[in-house]
């Protein structure tokens, strides 16, 4: 019996993987769930999954979740905060580790399966954003197994299983579905609005996500994990735009062969790939028809329209802290966005203007990326203030 943490379990991918578990009961167990905030939702988890432990990061909401739990009549055993998790994830409380916590939050309990050599279920892309190359160090020291659950390298994962499918291999190319703004130019996105920007075409996610999706910067942050997960330098990691998204990635050989995986949009299929690997299960996803789907069609990105992409590929290149400057400058300014301090169009001014102060340095710890997360978070900040300053003087 496969026992499994869901970190993030009130979030899209998190209940798509606890779906996902309770299909395959003689297989899989939710033994640990945790959740930010949202007590309520998690108690509700917590009934149906009935796991050995729940987690909330925020400790003044703990006695709720104990008394939750208590009034349940549940045998779950209440935590709080980031230390009390990453001792789970660390400990025989779990065997595999859904890794579902959206942004820089994400990282220290990732890190802990990672060292504890569990196998990670990686849907936090800001732990290899922030510490790719920490991270792998530790996956590999501890002989630990990530499979990747973006649909982008999930799908490179099930087409380069191993080393020696990676044999010749001569580019990646990552599909982006150009989120709810495909086709508009830059000068049409300066009034568009946070409602806007999340109704993504295709996938349900989370509000930030959504908005990553919409600025290309998910696509940007997914080119840097994708150099971390396979080794392959920025020149030889490419991206498309496939409206339709059901082309998830390619990979191609310098023999002129592209492999590709192909599948409805669905974060089930790559979590079913990450819990069942080596073999398949059943996801609750249904088969691809391509005759009824029809035309596959494909197109360059506009990094005039989403320079985010752009600036993602020059942290890549600078390396370093770099990565951790544009993931930190991101997250507050897409948060000012779905705030209405900034326009849509302030996200990419705001995380270039952040890397162009703070440059890279040295990323050989944890404290330095550390520090290189709070001080573009300051910059940021101080950055937004000056735009509403200039705002007011203009009005």
């Amino acid at each position: 019996m496969q026992q499994v943490a869901v970190l993030g379990a009130t979030g899209s991918i998190g209940t798509s993987a606890l779906d996902v578990i309770s299909r395959h009961p003689r297989r899989l167990r939710a033994s640990v769930l945790s959740a930010g905030s949202q007590v309520d939702a998690l108690i509700a988890l917590c009934r149906t999954h009935r796991p050995d432990h729940a987690v909330i990061a925020d400790a003044s909401r703990f006695d709720a979740l104990r008394d939750g739990l208590r009034d349940a009549g549940l045998k779950t055993q209440a935590h709080a905060g980031s230390e009390a998790l990453d001792a789970l994830v660390a400990s025989d409380a779990c065997t595999t580790v859904v890794a579902a916590i959206v942004g820089a939050a994400g990282l220290p309990s990732t890190l802990a399966g990672a060292r504890a050599g569990k196998r990670l279920l990686l849907a936090n892309k800001e732990s290899l954003v922030l510490a790719g190359e920490l991270l792998m160090q530790a996956v590999h020291a501890a002989n630990a197994t990530i499979v990747p659950i973006d649909s982008e390298h999930n799908a490179i994962f099930q087409c380069l299983p191993d080393a020696h499918a990676r044999a010749g291999l001569k580019r990646i190319v990552l599909t982006a579905s150009g989120g709810p703004f495909r086709g508009r130019t830059r000068d049409t996105l300066a009034d568009v609005t946070p409602a806007q920007a999340v109704a993504h075409p295709k996938w349900s996610m989370g509000p930030k996500i959504s908005v990553d999706s919409a600025t290309l910067m998910n696509k940007g942050l997914e080119v840097i994990e994708a150099h971390h997960l396979f080794g392959l330098p920025a020149d030889r990691l490419d991206v498309l735009v496939h409206p339709q998204s059901l082309v998830h990635s390619l990979v191609e050989f310098v023999d002129g062969s592209t492999l590709a995986q192909l599948g409805l949009p669905d974060m089930r299929t790559a979590l079913a790939v990450g819990l069942g690997w080596p073999e398949r299960i059943e996801s609750g996803v249904a088969g691809l028809d391509l005759l009824r789907h029809g035309r596959l069609e494909f197109e360059a990105p506009d990094l005039a329209a989403f320079p985010c992409l752009g600036l993602a590929y020059a942290a890549l290149r600078a390396g370093g802290t770099a990565p951790a400057v544009l993931n930190a400058a991101n997250e507050v300014a897409v948060s000012a966005f779905l705030q209405g301090r900034i326009a849509f169009l302030g996200i990419p001014a705001l995380v270039e203007e952040t890397l162009a102060a703070l440059g890279s340095n040295s990323a050989g710890s944890l404290e330095l990326l550390g520090e290189a997360d709070r001080d573009a978070r300051r910059f940021a900040e101080a950055a937004i203030g000056r735009m509403a300053g200039r705002i007011e003087a203009m009005q």
